[in-house]
């Protein structure tokens, strides 16, 4: 069973910066691809960032240039580095990893809201 740790959510000021963690149980070179969602009440969970195993990254156009996903291989751990945080950036933020056998795995969730 694989786990998903997220860690970094947090009450920050608009024009502010977080960074979430997403610490795996085991190898992140397991999974085809790692990603982070969110989810606002009454909306759908979307993507916002994502790293495939070879490091290339994507992102979803309303963070382009605010958001970067990176990973740190010897820690199993991914990172959100959050800039520039808006109202419309709160949300719950959750951790996905895809495995080869399609299998999907979640972690708990961290909540991240951006007011003054």
């Amino acid at each position: 069973q694989v786990q998903l740790v997220e860690s970094g959510g947090g009450l920050v000021q608009p024009g502010g910066s977080l960074r979430l963690s997403c610490a795996a149980s085991r190898s992140i070179f397991s999974f085809v691809a790692m990603g982070w969602y969110r989810q606002a009440p009454g909306q759908q969970r979307t993507l916002v960032a994502r790293i495939i195993s070879s490091g290339s990254t994507s992102s979803a156009d309303s963070v382009k240039g605010r958001f970067t996903i990176s990973r740190d291989n010897a820690k199993n751990t991914v990172y959100l580095q959050m800039n520039s945080l808006k109202p419309e950036d709160t949300a719950t933020y959750y951790c996905n990893a895809g495995a080869y056998s399609g299998d999907q795995y979640w972690g708990q969730g961290t909540q991240v809201t951006v007011s003054s």
